[in-house]
C-alpha cells in the first residue's frame, strides 16, 4: 500500500516538488477523524488539513481547511466571488475528483476544480493534506500547494 503512488503523488514527482508521504491507520469512520490522523502522525493538528469538495452557485469548488475547525461555507462563497455554498453530494464529489471521501487530495485531481485554501496554512512550514487515499498523507510547504492547485486564499475555518 505505502509503495503505490497516487495522481497527486506523480504530480508532485513530475514537478520535482519537495514533499514527502506520511502512512497512517485511522478508520474514516472514526469520530473526529482529522484530529486522529494528526495524533497517528504525531504532528499539530492545525497543520493538518482536509479537502472538502462544495457547490458555490452551483459550481464545484475545493476548500482546504484544517482538521481542528469546520468549514465557513459564507466565508467560502465571499472567496470566490459567490453567493451560496453548500457541501457537494459524496458521489458528486467522487466522481469529480476521481478520490473517495477520506481520501480526497487537492492535488492530481480528475477535473481539477477552483480551491481556496484557509489562511492559516501560511502560517506554518509544511503542511499535510491528503495524498489521495484513505491512510497516506502528504507533507508540503503551503506555497506548493497553493501554487500547484492555483488557490486563493482568505480565512475559511470557523473555530
Amino acid at each position: 500500500m505505502a509503495g503505490q503512488g497516487t495522481p497527486a503523488t506523480a504530480l508532485l514527482a513530475k514537478r520535482k516538488i519537495t514533499h514527502s508521504t506520511h502512512p497512517y491507520d485511522v478508520s474514516p469512520e472514526a469520530p473526529n477523524y482529522g484530529a486522529l490522523v494528526a495524533a497517528a502522525l504525531g504532528v499539530p493538528p492545525e497543520r493538518v488539513f482536509k479537502s472538502l469538495v462544495t457547490e458555490v452557485d452551483g459550481g464545484l469548488t475545493v476548500a482546504v481547511v484544517p482538521v481542528t475547525g469546520e468549514l465557513d461555507l459564507k466565508a467560502l462563497a465571499a472567496a470566490v466571488g459567490g453567493k451560496r455554498a453548500t457541501m457537494a453530494d459524496r458521489t458528486v464529489a467522487e466522481r469529480a475528483t476521481g478520490y473517495v471521501r477520506g481520501g480526497i487530495s487537492p492535488l492530481g485531481q480528475r477535473k481539477r476544480l477552483p480551491t481556496v485554501v484557509d489562511a492559516s496554512a501560511l502560517d506554518h512550514p509544511t503542511v499535510y493534506v491528503s495524498a489521495g487515499r484513505r491512510g497516506l498523507q502528504l507533507q508540503l510547504s503551503p506555497t506548493d500547494l497553493i501554487a500547484l492547485t492555483a488557490a486563493v486564499t482568505a480565512p475559511l475555518a470557523a473555530r
